[in-house]
């Protein structure tokens, strides 16, 4: 079959000329994005910089279409206010949020009494009828719940928010110490950097480990996160200490040595430190147990494996340093929500 060729005018400084494409791109997974007035840019800039960044590093890792965003409005073209003095312009409108692949709704104007934009509300029914995903970020999940898509789900939103949440939508199930939940077709994270792990998710969803790691690399995040939300509630920021350069030399340590059994007290030898002291800094430091970010990291180390045909899943438990395959599955499947064997399944090499 001869390549399609199609010919697209291009503005130059004498005028349109007509350019020869020659093979039609592949269709990309739309995304569209929700922007109001009286936003905080942060959660829409991260949706921006995830899905809209051109990434020519992931070249030859991706085996499926890429992402391409929208940044929707109830009024294209009208200038929207964001907090910091400052405003932007949407070019789009609410059908074509309704007719993307994802919606991502970033916030809301106000969580404690605004109304949910009614345009919004049919636009989010409408695309979560004809199979959309739908996704919000901090006070995103009002909007969602106001359009019932939360009903007898469980979703999360910002700590500060999940009481209110409760009680304004009590058929939703509100968990408020998690960073994000995945429901599948619809899903929710806790408030501002939260929305970076929810969006990596999705990229691991989509394109496997490898692809969310390497996005991770360039956003300089970790590509997950351990511990959830109720590190952050009311807590005071703790002041470096000396001793905390030795947890970072025993964090390096550990992850030269994940296939070997790790106790708080090899790690506290690698810091350093005495055991009660070392998990004390630890836990203050990174919101979460030595032992517990030691089995997220094993179940980072296991990704790439899984999406790699070589090796069984008994293999691969040893591999990163967990004692048995059983062991393995237990703590990836609450990490993951799913088994090591449907993991591979849809994100191992060759899957569809």
């Amino acid at each position: 079959m001869a390549e399609q060729q199609t010919s697209a005018p291009v503005t130059t400084a004498a005028g349109p000329v007509a350019v020869t494409i020659g093979r039609r791109p592949e269709p990309v997974h739309d995304v569209a994005v929700y922007a109001f007035d009286g936003m905080t840019p942060f959660e829409l800039g991260v949706v921006v910089e995830v899905f809209a960044l051109a990434r020519p590093e992931l070249g030859g890792l991706l085996a499926v279409p890429w992402y391409g965003l929208k940044v929707c409005a109830d009024r294209p073209g009208a200038a929207l206010g964001a907090v910091g003095g400052f405003s932007l312009t949407a070019h789009h409108g609410l059908d074509e949020l309704a007719a993307a692949d994802t919606v991502v709704v970033p916030g809301v104007p106000n969580a404690f009494g605004g109304e949910v934009s009614p345009g919004l509300v049919a636009a989010l029914r409408t695309a979560h009828g004809r199979g959309a995903r739908i996704v919000s970020i901090c006070s995103g999940a009002f909007a969602l719940a106001a359009a019932g898509l939360l009903d007898g789900r469980e979703a999360t939103t910002h700590w500060r928010y999940a009481g209110l949440l409760q009680q304004r939508y009590p058929l939703v199930r509100v968990n408020p110490d998690v960073l994000y939940v995945d429901s599948g077709d619809v899903l929710t994270s806790a408030g501002s950097a939260a929305g970076i792990d929810l969006c990596l998710h999705l990229i691991r969803r989509d394109h496997g480990a490898k692809v969310a790691n390497s996005v991770a690399r360039r956003f300089v995040v970790p590509p997950h996160r351990d511990g959830g939300q109720a590190q952050f509630i009311e807590a005071a920021v703790n002041p470096v200490e000396e001793e905390d350069d030795g947890i970072a030399l025993s964090m390096q340590w550990a992850m030269e040595h994940l296939c070997t059994p790790l106790t708080v007290s090899l790690l506290a030898r690698a810091a350093r430190m005495s055991d009660r002291s070392y998990l004390r800094h630890f836990t203050a430091r990174n919101g979460t147990t030595p032992m517990r970010w030691v089995i997220t990291q094993r179940i980072a180390a296991s990704l790439p494996l899984l999406e790699s045909p070589d090796g069984t899943v008994e293999e691969i438990a040893t591999a990163v340093g967990f004692e048995s395959a059983a062991t393995f599955r237990h703590h990836f499947g609450r990490a993951m929500r799913t088994s090591p064997t449907a993991y591979r399944r849809s994100f191992g090499r060759g899957a569809a």
